[in-house]
């Protein structure tokens, strides 16, 4: 197992019931899955964008993603219904908490300027959404092969929670959180 799962299960299901004053174990707010998304919109004019960004997620998340396509057309963007628009990729169990792990331990600390992740980016029911800038901030990712930068969103879905307590899961597993009022 994973040291993020070590951690969470002796450490932060305890420091979660304690403040939180949970008293089932089924009630304390887990990582229920990650949601990897990426824009491909420039896949309208060059088909070989699919399977190149499709290879990078695939690197990144280490399950293969799929392609989202427009679900209605746009003619400002010459976007017609059907055309891709996107991959996606849900990771789950295990390798939702390799990549918490590496996202963490990793591509947290790479990135440019990195003061702790916004707390604002909490929906009501305490799920996390992370932009991150460039895929290269991944090893995974070989900058040499790389056409174009993309940016990544990484939603952390968590269950049995709200923004407060995924916020302090989150903050026990080790992902920083920057002051209010600071970028």
């Amino acid at each position: 197992m994973s040291w993020i799962v070590d951690l969470y299960n002796n450490e932060v299901v305890k420091k979660l019931k304690e403040e939180f004053k949970i008293t089932n174990d089924l009630a304390v707010p887990k990582i229920e899955k990650i949601v990897i998304n990426t824009s491909i919109v420039d896949a309208l004019s060059n088909k070989e964008v699919v399977e190149k960004a499709g290879a990078q997620i695939a690197d990144i998340a280490g399950q293969k993603p799929r392609l989202t396509r427009a679900k209605q057309a746009i003619s400002n963007f010459k976007l017609r219904k059907g055309d891709p628009i996107g991959l996606m990729v849900t990771l789950r169990n295990k390798k939702a908490w390799f990549f918490l792990e590496k996202l963490i331990a990793i591509v947290a600390p790479r990135m440019r300027d990195f003061r702790g992740v916004s707390e604002i980016k909490f929906d009501k029911f305490g799920n996390y959404n992370l932009g991150i800038t460039e895929q290269i901030l991944f090893s995974e990712i070989d900058y040499a092969k790389i056409e174009k930068i993309r940016g990544l969103v990484v939603t952390i879905v968590v269950k049995n929670s709200n923004p407060q307590m995924s916020k302090k899961l989150l903050e026990l597993l080790g992902l920083p959180f920057r002051e209010m009022g600071k970028k």
